[in-house]
């Protein structure tokens, strides 16, 4: 007898979500919806009649941890619009600005998700702040991957967060001889500390995919080796950085996308009739809770060709370097082969870039309103932005994020897998909540539904 437990919110992952699933008598998930229950910012209504040059930077508030993909697809989108072209040495300071951010993300993706994992031939957990070994090397690790690649940003960007340097038409400036001197031997060192990294990652994943078992609140849970498994596609435009609409082959097509809205594919409302006390941490909703995800989502369900797709590191992996393997391990494993990529592009593009070469177009147009999009291949997927821009101010803006894109998609994947372990699932799509979060649904007196989410 099909029963309904809820796990909300879900934990370490940035956003607030939640997690209705529908399971069978042994607890199998018959089908998951996972929504987002994060507040609505408005972003691209704030956009509408704002410069060109402001709504990239209003975009990059989107949220914290990915506003370098956002400031370079918001960028790049107001550029597909104008037509304008931006000069060579911009460019490989971008993507060098693109590398660093997806090395800072994937490390701080480590620390969230270590605590799923055990230690390979024991039966501990990883707790990533404790002082023992071998946690505190980890740690100290991941924490200088982090500094170096943030450092990097910050040089390269103008700053680590929300960087400045990024504007329409280019750059605002190029960086000295003794700045990219700085990066160089930074990612030289970030390199080492990469390979060791991965290798680590890929010892620990390797090792929970073949236990077959984990401990979920004092209880062993089998894990299956089809977890995360999904009939749906996947969508990458590039193993690093992305493509616009001004590309002479773009790789994202417009016409091949489609918004649904969220009361038509999540289900109806539903009483939680299955609790668990024990689940981590706090337990589960309580029984006789109403749950209505279609109501609740604050996120849309975008498709490309009819479906949803699957972004991030396995499928720019499985699109452009033969990647085969599937399922919630096999994100993991693809998320650990980019770092090293990472750092030998940011080599690369330093070797390439003249430091007294232009960063800013010589002509920047200021729009005659024409739909131009850029795709940035963000830590988490791709990452698209739609722009019209008229007279130098936007007139329309979207913005199509990875996680929006991943969260029907990872609600197909929860499906045969043990409800206790959903949240392993997502946690493998790095989920990045804020950022999906576009919409208020309301009530046929034009009430918010979930007004007390507004009321902090």
């Amino acid at each position: 007898m099909t029963k309904v437990v809820e796990i909300s919110p879900t934990t370490r992952h940035e956003g607030h979500s939640k997690l209705t699933l529908k399971v069978d008598d042994q607890g199998i998930v018959e089908r998951g919806d996972w929504l987002s229950i994060t507040p609505v910012r408005g972003i691209e209504k704030l956009a509408i009649g704002k410069t060109m040059d402001q709504v990239p930077k209003i975009a990059s508030r989107v949220c914290g941890i990915c506003p370098i993909a956002h400031t370079l697809a918001g960028v790049e989108a107001m550029e597909a619009s104008i037509g304008c072209e931006i000069p060579k040495d911009a460019k490989l300071l971008r993507v060098i600005l693109h590398a660093a951010n997806r090395v800072h993300s994937h490390a701080l993706h480590n620390i969230l998700i270590l605590p799923d994992f055990y230690i390979p031939g024991t039966e501990t957990k990883f707790n990533p702040f404790a002082r023992e070994q071998p946690f505190r090397s980890v740690a100290t690790r991941i924490f200088r991957i982090r500094e170096i690649a943030q450092t990097i940003g910050s040089v390269a960007g103008g700053e680590a967060i929300h960087p400045s340097n990024p504007r329409v038409g280019g750059m605002y400036r190029n960086v000295s001889p003794r700045a990219k001197q700085k990066m160089a031997d930074l990612a030289k060192e970030g390199l080492v500390l990469a390979h060791e990294q991965m290798e680590f990652m890929l010892e620990v994943i390797r090792n929970m995919q073949n236990r077959g078992f984990t401990d979920i609140g004092g209880k062993e849970i089998p894990i299956p080796r089809t977890l995360g498994y999904h009939n749906q596609g996947i969508m990458a435009t590039a193993p690093m950085y992305g493509s616009s609409s001004l590309d002479e082959r773009p790789m994202w097509d417009f016409a091949r996308w489609k918004d649904t809205r969220p009361w038509d594919w999540y289900m109806d409302e539903v009483t939680i009739d299955l609790e668990d006390p024990s689940y981590p941490i706090g337990g589960t909703t309580k029984v006789g809770t109403k749950a209505n995800p279609r109501m609740e989502a604050c996120n849309t369900v975008p498709t490309y060709d009819g479906q949803p797709v699957e972004v991030g590191p396995r499928a720019r992996l499985s699109t452009f370097k033969n990647f085969t393997d599937k399922g919630t391990f096999a994100q993991h494993i693809a998320r650990q082969m980019e770092y090293t990529d990472c750092f030998y592009t940011i080599l690369n593009y330093l070797d390439n870039l003249d430091t007294s070469g232009k960063v800013l177009a010589d002509h920047i147009p200021q729009g005659e309103g024409s739909m131009g999009w850029a795709a940035n291949e963000a830590p988490r997927g791709t990452d698209v932005h739609i722009a019209r821009v008229k007279d130098g101010r936007v007139l329309w803006y979207e913005m199509l994020v990875p996680t929006t894109w991943n969260l029907p998609t990872c609600s197909r994947a929860l499906t045969g897998a043990p409800w206790q372990i959903a949240e392993m699932v997502i946690r493998a799509y790095d989920p990045c909540v804020a950022c999906a979060t576009h919409m208020i649904v309301t009530d046929e007196e034009n009430r918010m539904v979930a007004q007390k989410l507004m009321q902090w």
